[in-house]
């Protein structure tokens, strides 16, 4: 994906629901771009859930539209299915079911006639689905609800919080899927509170608060912008030089100036930290 890359596949245009006593989304904007990963951030109940279900057309927005592929998301969902996949936060099955005759359903449901992409799915994460779903760990529903989301090979792909249950080798496995994913030109829509997955896969992110849209930049200006400086002030400037020389800092005498840029975590903290950080 090139900043030039002018094609939107998501496109959010002033959303708004207002719940009441500040809860809701309020005049939210943004767009991705076809064959983008976009990072979606924000704490528990800020808003991520609720702009992903007006996407998925569960909720009509009181204003704006959200758009998938060109097409509204409420009045147009039956179609969208068709290109999109989605990772709830919070996954339904049908506990009763084994995952095996789960995915069988869905599979039916869909019309998918080639079964390739669910069997590479099922290796990748090494997933037995003989099992009742009500027996299974997080962990494995988790994964579950991953094959179910992909095995049509969607070109749009919405996760939240995806990797949720997961242990720390299925997560980096997922992060090298949405890589994976990302080259095969896919555009995904990633809501997360992992840090690491998010700086490894996306593109651009966008920042959450309150309902409202914080920040919206691609990952690398964004940290540009934000940058610790400090001075450090030595005994002579022989001492300044080998410490610029190690810290990679510029000279003025007996002072050294040393950039630092923070970690996204770090970013997002300070759009987090309270009113007087």
């Amino acid at each position: 994906m090139t900043k030039n890359n002018n094609i939107s596949t998501i496109e959010i245009k002033s959303l708004t629901r207002d719940y009441g006593n500040g809860r809701g989304v309020f005049d939210v904007s943004f767009n991705v771009k076809k064959g983008e990963v976009f990072g979606f951030l924000g704490p528990n109940g800020a808003g991520k859930t609720t702009t992903i279900r007006h996407l998925m057309g569960f909720l009509k927005a009181q204003s704006g539209e959200c758009r998938i592929g060109g097409l509204d998301c409420w009045s147009s969902s039956a179609k969208i299915q068709n290109i999109l996949g989605y990772v709830p936060g919070e996954i339904s099955f049908f506990d009763d079911m084994t995952g095996e005759a789960y995915l069988r359903f869905v599979k039916n449901y869909r019309g998918i006639k080639d079964t390739e992409r669910k069997d590479e799915l099922l290796e990748y994460f090494e997933l037995d689905t003989r099992g009742k779903i009500k027996k299974m760990s997080k962990g494995t529903k988790q994964k579950l609800g991953l094959v179910a989301a992909m095995m049509h090979d969607p070109e749009i792909l919405i996760f939240d919080e995806p990797t949720s249950g997961l242990d720390p080798l299925m997560q980096s496995r997922f992060i090298d899927l949405v890589a994976k994913e990302k080259e095969r030109g896919k555009t995904i829509l990633l809501s997360s509170h992992m840090f690491e997955e998010v700086e490894r896969t996306c593109d651009r992110i966008g920042i959450i608060r309150e309902g409202r849209l914080v920040a919206l930049d691609f990952v690398e200006d964004l940290r540009k912008r934000h940058v610790n400086t400090y001075t450090v002030t030595l005994g002579s400037a022989k001492e300044a030089e080998a410490f610029a020389k190690d810290f990679r800092g510029e000279v003025s005498g007996c002072n050294v100036t040393v950039s630092a840029k923070q970690s996204l975590e770090e970013i997002f903290m300070n759009y987090y930290g309270g009113t007087n950080d």
